[in-house]
């Protein structure tokens, strides 16, 4: 499977209130990538540094095989993006928008873009500083897929969604993908979406990658082993990746969780849902 993204020491400095790096990282074609951490963890300056709208301190990103800065207007033309602040000037209606975009892309499909403004309920003569939150969304999302796009690049694409229209979202993300030809980046802080559609998990926290994993793997062998406070000091250390102390019992990080249910027969052992996952990792200790 050929890589789509390619991160090599990537270093993003902003004086010295945070640093993001040195990130390495690989993002398949075909797949969708679900990116995790909480508020001010790294994860929309690693996508700003992707897409070239932040200037890297050191290292070095390749997408489609190219550099960004070297290849800027070629690599756009098959990227999609939705950032968590919309980037259109509100005074613009959809309308507006598809003219400005068929003079930008070569590939840009005004059918496309008319049908998923009608499939979201948008009105083509409404202006932005009109529309709820949710709707601006729905706008950047439909202008993001009508170029045809061979990767997307969302920040926070669901935020403001009611639950049916993100599902109706997540549908539209899962046919992208299906020829295989496509891939998603996609950062959420909506972790459950990413349980149900994200073939690969990157977990970021304090500008650092802590965990680069297939879902599934997360998912099926993942867990949680809970005891009593008098009980911890039987737990093996080698067991633990991290833990943390409640008023009554222990919570304990476990990454192979057959295992451990037959070496703790006495315990709880529960799977894990991502969100717990990222609390755990950042709450606890190692």
């Amino acid at each position: 499977m050929t890589n789509i993204i390619e991160i090599k020491n990537l270093v993003k400095k902003y004086d010295n209130r945070f640093t993001l790096g040195s990130i390495d990282l690989e993002i398949p074609n075909g797949v969708i990538v679900g990116l995790i951490g909480e508020n001010g963890a790294g994860k929309t300056t690693l996508i700003k540094s992707i897409l070239n709208i932040l200037k890297i301190d050191e290292g070095n990103i390749k997408i489609f095989n190219k550099d960004f800065n070297k290849e800027e207007n070629t690599i756009k033309e098959d990227i999609g993006v939705v950032l968590d602040n919309m980037f259109f000037p509100e005074i613009l209606t959809p309308k507006d928008i598809n003219i400005v975009m068929k003079d930008i892309y070569k590939k840009w499909d005004e059918e496309l873009f008319k049908k998923y403004l009608n499939d979201f309920g948008l009105n083509i003569n409404k202006q932005i500083k009109t529309m709820s939150k949710g709707m601006r969304k729905k706008l950047e999302i439909a202008t993001s897929l009508s170029h045809h796009p061979k990767i997307l690049i969302l920040d926070e694409p669901t935020s403001g969604l009611d639950p049916v229209v993100r599902n109706e979202v997540l549908d539209i993300f899962l046919d992208f993908i299906q020829d295989e030809e496509h891939t998603i980046l996609l950062s959420t802080h909506i972790t459950s979406d990413l349980e149900h559609i994200a073939d690969k998990i990157i977990f970021i926290n304090k500008g650092k990658i802590l965990l680069d994993k297939n879902r599934d793997d997360l998912l099926d062998n993942y867990g949680i082993l809970k005891c009593d406070i008098d009980s911890f000091d039987t737990i093996s250390k080698e067991d633990i990746i991290v833990y943390k102390k409640n008023k009554y019992n222990y919570e304990i990080l476990v990454d192979n969780i057959s295992k451990i249910k037959k070496k703790y027969k006495n315990f709880i052992v529960d799977k894990i849902t991502l969100e717990e996952l990222m609390v755990l990792m950042i709450k606890g200790v190692k």
